[in-house]
């Protein structure tokens, strides 16, 4: 029987993986791409800069705390951001489906206009399609972007080392459960409503409060378990992540408890996960409270020379099991 592609492949998860993996790796392998950072660091003269892309399919277009438009221009942004640079130029190409409404469309490239301007980028060159009715749920945007990397900054999956402080700028799973209330049509005491945010900004707070900084990651696709996994393997270390120290909205954890969903597995798209070390720590903390965007900043755990590759979780109940990457596909269309 012939395989095929399924939702799960697109989840961020242990599948995506094993499809970047069996498909794209071997056969497209070179010294950036094979680093599977956020984004690709290169040398050109004297200079270094980071290079991404992305797509972005998120459903609805429209959701509490943000749309399509903003999200592509926080995620892009962020993904250079995390590799230690300064985002400097983006890229826009739509993919428009037939029938969708002049006034969505304009809305939501007002709000690019708004968050490229808080983020300090600028849109130069992009492309439109239009597809017919039916073909693209709406509407499909891919990014690129670039950003140069300050000299003496260099953060990476496989720098983290054992003795390193794991922070996370703030509450998760906002994201993941605003698009899951505004899908479903659920009501909640307390607002949901996604994190949505450009981290430029906090980030080059953070690398001059201290420059030793050895990796960050927006924890998208997946979630902050999965992101664990994924700079565990990347730097052959292990991580011991406190449960009880790990910020969660009353919301998101009602939600959560509701629908048997990990809040540690549920999409961000306005947090960062930190690897930095433990002696630099306190520091740096009160440098990301001091920020709008890192306010609820906080500690859950640390890097360790034991459990190469794997994330053990101690609950609140004081019991210690292994945190997985994500398997399958939680919630589709999330970004």
């Amino acid at each position: 029987m012939t395989e095929r592609i399924l939702m799960a492949h697109g989840s961020g998860g242990k599948l995506s993986h094993e499809l970047i993996t069996r498909c794209f790796v071997g056969r497209l392998a070179n010294q950036w791409l094979s680093r599977q950072d956020d984004a690709a660091c290169i040398d050109v003269g004297n200079s270094r800069f980071a290079f991404t892309t992305d797509s972005y399919v998120v459903s609805p277009l429209v959701f509490p705390g943000g749309n399509i438009g903003k999200l592509a221009v926080c995620g892009t942004v962020n993904d250079l951001a995390v590799s230690g640079a300064v985002p400097q130029y983006l890229s826009l190409a739509f993919i428009l489906e037939e029938g969708l409404p002049f006034d969505v469309l304009e809305g939501i490239v007002e709000s690019i206009r708004s968050v490229a301007e808080e983020a300090s980028v600028h849109i130069v060159t992009g492309d439109t399609k239009v597809v017919p009715f039916g073909k693209a749920d709406g509407l499909f945007i891919n990014t690129a972007g670039v950003g140069h990397i300050l000299a003496g900054i260099n953060v990476s999956g496989d720098n983290v080392r054992a003795g390193d402080a794991i922070i996370i700028s703030g509450s998760i799973g906002d994201h993941g459960m605003a698009i899951m209330a505004q899908r479903e049509g659920l009501r909640f005491e307390g607002a949901l409503s996604s994190d949505c945010a450009p981290l430029n900004g906090l980030i080059s707070a953070m690398l001059q409060a201290c420059p030793d900084i050895h990796c960050m990651r927006d924890p998208t696709r997946g979630g902050v378990a999965t992101t664990l996994n994924e700079i565990a393997s990347q730097s052959q270390v292990g991580m011991f992540i406190e449960a009880e120290s790990v910020p969660v909205q009353p919301a998101v954890r009602a939600l959560s408890e509701i629908l048997g969903i990990d809040p540690l597995y549920i999409a961000n798209e306005g947090k960062v996960l930190v690897f930095a070390p433990a002696a630099a720590a306190n520091d740096l903390l009160k440098t990301m409270r001091s920020h709008k965007y890192g306010r609820d900043a906080t500690i859950i755990g640390k890097v360790t020379d034991t459990n190469a590759g794997q994330v053990v979780l101690r609950s609140k109940l004081g019991t210690s099991h292994v945190l997985a990457m994500l398997a399958g596909d939680i919630l589709p269309r999330i970004c």
